[in-house]
């Protein structure tokens, strides 16, 4: 496990979109696999610069996304489909037929779930896997359990990530309870992982991803496992790790 020590946000953003770019350079045809929420904001933001700046083509790239709320609308503006499209897919020359995100309207879960284990086996598995880091240790959707998930599910979310969540909501009875998310076993499976970690809220649980036991207590505890982690996190979140 590599582990980028940068003093802030901004430089964890920068250092995270090197990573992702030197991918895209390295293999033009890669599978991204790709993550939503705060953290890796800046991250595209530093993607869609360059591109901008003709530094970087994603002409050729493919990406699966983590998760995605069940009962959403692409075009529901808290839907991840919505988020990627806003904050990177919109801006890029990424071709959106080759974007795959769970199918938050497919009300039947087996089948929204095999979907999208399907669309990531005929790609040919992911090559590099961007992770955010929950408070609490999880990855994805994948809350402290007692067992590691293996593919991808439907799971019924936490109230205290329902409660995190309901900010972005006009009211709380519009919070999905329920998403599709990748399982361990899927993230487990790409080539490479990159997680990128912020602020001194994350500390313990980046503690405890990198150096505590392995546990589905701490689902991003597994990561340890892995044979190519980077860790990119700024000096707050890693404040606790001796």
């Amino acid at each position: 496990m590599r582990i980028y020590k940068t003093k802030n946000y901004d430089e964890m953003s920068k250092k995270a979109a090197q990573i992702i770019a030197a991918q895209i350079e390295l293999k033009p045809e890669c599978v991204l696999g790709l993550a939503t929420g705060s953290t890796p904001v800046g991250t595209y933001q530093n993607l869609v610069k360059w591109y901008q700046e003709g530094s970087l083509d994603f002409s050729g790239v493919s990406s699966c996304n983590l998760d995605e709320y069940k009962g959403l609308s692409p075009e529901n503006e808290q839907s991840y489909r919505y988020f990627m499209n806003h904050n990177l897919f919109d801006h890029v020359n990424i071709d959106k037929e080759r974007t795959f995100v769970p199918n938050g309207l497919e009300e039947d879960s087996k089948q929204a779930c095999e979907m999208h284990e399907q669309a990531i086996r005929a790609l040919g598995g992911i090559d590099l896997q961007l992770l955010g880091l929950g408070r609490n240790g999880h990855i994805g959707f994948n809350e402290p359990a007692d067992h590691f998930p293996k593919e991808t599910h439907c799971v019924n979310l936490t109230e205290s990530t329902i409660q995190a969540n309901k900010r972005f909501f006009s009211d709380e009875s519009e919070v999905p309870r329920q998403a599709y998310t990748m399982g361990i076993g899927t993230i487990m499976n790409a080539a490479k992982i990159l997680v990128v970690v912020s602020g001194e809220d994350k500390a313990d649980a980046l503690c405890a991803m990198i150096s505590g036991p392995i546990t589905p207590d701490v689902p991003a505890s597994i990561l340890q496992l892995h044979p190519d982690v980077t860790v990119v996190a700024d000096e707050a979140a890693l404040s606790k790790l001796k």
